[in-house]
């Protein structure tokens, strides 16, 4: 067995949680019942993953089987990286394509690999019909970087992919070669849209959230009560009306279920400092810029808590309850000769 791939494999071994060691390695399908009952899991994890390689090296193990290992990794512990959603478009918008496996798998293959001699590209589908794909890139001189891959999520009969955020802009125009090329689409683009949360991202794209105001079903009144009174007790609201006012307004612009977990929202403000002699202000043909970024480990429900609890006053802006309806949560705010421009129309 080749040493690159015996390290790759006991470093992979080494980051997963003893606890799912062994479901992980079963998962894999790579070692046999026998080699997987002889592995003692409660020794030093270093030991461990030295006896796993042994056992692998016996079996012939080679950077595909290792790859494979490492989707399974990933596909577990999908939140540790930040993905970035993007959309695919045909001409004609004709949609009615039937997916293929094994065409897929050899067209995006031979597509990158006519672009990149050295790269090493895995593949796994799962039940909910998104395939995972894996790719090592290298360069014409040098062997694929394993630890360094590029992990692409693809839903089958959709047009979304989505990609971990890390990737060099050079193998980034490759991959949407390779991509464009299995799919049969023309075009792809990014969708302003991020989250280490991958079912979150998901969910927004196809639509399986109910912020929507169409699908708002307000609460019966003893449950909107009950929640309210789980809020703040420090925090006085005398004004019932007003509180409920409040809960029926915030509940309109985030629903009643559960929220997609997203961690930032982040906008760019472009603009142009007017002229006022008088005060001081001249004209500036530069423009002024700043960024603004919300953050929290779940931002939508940490908006959606601010009216309820008297942090804010209901609505609030639509440039923050927009993130869902839009599936966006990057935002760029330019100005316009009569007012902003800034991506949504209501505002």
């Amino acid at each position: 067995m080749d040493e690159i791939v015996a390290e790759y494999i006991r470093r992979t071994v080494l980051r997963i949680p003893r606890s799912e060691i062994g479901k992980m390695l079963t998962t894999w399908g790579f070692l046999s019942e026998n080699q997987l009952q002889s592995i003692n899991l409660h020794q030093i994890k270093e030991n461990l993953s030295r006896e796993v390689v042994q056992l692998c090296e016996e079996n012939g193990a080679t950077i595909k089987h290792a790859a494979n290992l490492d989707i399974i990794y990933n596909y577990t512990y999908r939140d540790k990286k930040t993905w970035t959603v993007y959309k695919m478009t045909r001409e004609g918008g004709d949609e009615n394509i039937i997916f293929n496996m094994v065409d897929f798998k050899n067209k995006f293959k031979t597509s990158l690999q006519l672009l990149l001699k050295n790269v090493t590209i895995t593949f796994k589908k799962y039940e909910d019909n998104s395939v995972w794909i894996r790719v090592a890139w290298g360069t014409q001189f040098k062997k694929p970087n394993q630890y360094k891959p590029t992990y692409v999520v693809y839903h089958s009969q959709t047009p979304y992919v989505f990609i971990s955020h890390s990737i060099y802009k050079s193998c980034r125009d490759m991959l949407f070669q390779a991509l464009l090329a299995a799919t049969s689409y023309s075009e792809i683009h990014e969708m302003d849209l991020r989250s280490r949360c991958l079912d979150s991202l998901k969910d927004i794209v196809f639509k399986r959230c109910n912020q929507n105001v169409q699908n708002f079903h307000p609460r019966p009144l003893q449950e909107r009560n009950s929640a309210l009174g789980k809020v703040d007790p420090r925090i006085i609201q005398e004004d019932k009306n007003k509180k409920e006012t409040i809960w029926r307004i915030n509940e309109e612009d985030f629903g009643n279920g559960s929220l997609p977990k997203l961690q930032y929202a982040q906008y760019k403000l472009e603009t142009v400092f007017k002229s006022k002699p008088e005060l001081g202000i001249l004209n500036d043909k530069e423009p002024f810029r700043c960024l603004v970024t919300f953050s929290s480990p779940h931002l939508l429900e940490a908006l959606k808590s601010l009216a309820p609890a008297g942090l804010a006053t209901a609505p609030l802006s639509r440039l923050l309850t927009c993130i869902v309806p839009d599936a966006k949560n990057s935002f760029k705010i330019t100005e316009k000769k009569h007012g902003f421009s800034h991506g949504h129309p209501d505002q």
